[in-house]
């Protein structure tokens, strides 16, 4: 996800406590995790907070080659619209249909029903941990503590 705007403390609530540990980031508020080669992905907390309802997404096709970093599709909000960038290298294997049924569900479990799909992994560029997530987030609201 790419152009979020920005936070104001209170609408960001504590970012710090609410990243999951085991999941890994992009710069551009995606997150996956690996698991035996295939990932699963989908977009941050911070994210699904910054763009706000979501109201459409247009995700990838199963079958499709993504590039890690390259855009793969696009997330409506009543507020904004964002491109959607793999956060890996790799083929789509599946596609989470229970987003496109109910797009909100990406904001309210944005890390287990709102994920949106699982690939095979070829290449992993520039993941970052929970903790360089965090500290990236807190920039990007603008508290540097």
């Amino acid at each position: 996800m790419s152009s979020a705007p920005r936070l104001s403390p209170e609408s960001a609530g504590d970012t710090a406590t609410s990243i999951p540990r085991h999941l890994r980031y992009t710069w551009d508020h995606e997150w996956l995790v690996v698991d035996e080669g295939n990932a699963t992905v989908g977009i941050t907390a911070f994210a699904a907070k910054s763009l706000g309802d979501v109201v459409e997404l247009r995700l990838p096709e199963v079958g499709t080659r993504v590039e890690a970093g390259e855009s793969c599709g696009r997330i409506e909000s009543l507020t904004a619209s964002s491109r959607l960038y793999a956060p890996a290298s790799g083929r789509v294997l599946e596609v989470n249909t229970a987003p496109a049924d109910d797009p909100g569900v990406v904001n309210a479990a944005p890390y287990t029903g709102g994920r949106l799909f699982r690939l095979r992994v070829e290449n992993i560029a520039g993941a970052l941990s929970a903790d360089a997530y965090a500290a990236h987030c807190a920039h990007t609201r603008g508290d540097r503590r």
